[in-house]
């Protein structure tokens, strides 16, 4: 059940999550992403809680401000969202060899 406040969307959950991860506070994040200084901190708060969705644009720089790819902010489930993060982390020849493991399975 969900509390008053609490996101509705996954976006939104996956920015706050991303966000306390990387230690910013919603007006860092802002600035780092590119927002108007004077707004910053309100845009992304009205991200996280759900009020309002950002733009293609808005929420890849805000993927690139939090260092994940823009998929995980999206990622509809948690073990998934886990995995592209990963994934990301890697670098290709370590994802290559991954991705031959799976596709031979």
């Amino acid at each position: 059940m969900l509390r008053a406040g609490e996101p509705t969307s996954v976006f939104s959950k996956r920015l706050k999550e991303a966000r306390l991860d990387a230690g910013l506070s919603q007006r860092e994040l802002g600035l780092l992403a590119g927002l108007d200084p004077f707004v910053a901190s309100t845009r992304v708060n009205r991200y996280e809680l759900d009020v309002h969705a950002p733009d293609k644009a808005t929420a890849q720089r805000l993927a690139k401000a939090l260092g994940v790819p823009l998929a995980y902010l999206y990622a509809d489930s948690d073990r998934l969202a886990r995995m592209i993060r990963a994934f990301s982390a890697m670098d290709p020849a370590e994802q290559d060899r991954l991705l031959k493991t799976i596709e031979r399975s």
